[in-house]
């Protein structure tokens, strides 16, 4: 019995309607920053990320967890080189510490990490 359908995640940063911009551009989503304290992003199968301003927001630091990052994206793509000059390109920055060869690590606008996957 499920109790719920097309559930959401929000993400605290300190500018909701620009990281609803990058996350929108990079997965192809329907983009909603009409309100600046929250922002939104929806698939058109429904799936949907929200943002929420967090004054004194203060970004993970990965991979130590003196700041534990919490959660993180894995977004599966064809060819790793093309997405990743495709997401620098949107204003993530590769991370320094890169433990595998079949997935990139990046930070996002906000400083969250986030990983793209090649199978």
């Amino acid at each position: 019995m499920a109790i719920a359908r097309n559930p959401s995640i929000a993400l605290d940063c300190p500018d909701p309607a620009a990281l609803a911009r990058f996350y929108g551009t990079m997965l192809d989503w329907k983009i909603d920053d009409s309100d600046p304290d929250w922002a939104e992003i929806r698939a058109d199968y429904g799936a949907c990320i929200n943002f929420q301003r967090v004054d004194n927001f203060a970004p993970p630091v990965w991979p130590g967890q003196e700041k534990p990052q919490q959660m993180h994206f894995d977004v599966i793509v064809d060819d790793l080189d093309t997405a990743e000059a495709a997401v620098i390109e949107l204003g993530a920055v590769k991370h320094e510490h890169q433990p595998g060869t079949t997935f990139r690590v990046f930070l996002d606008p906000a400083g969250h990490p986030f990983c793209l996957c090649v199978n």
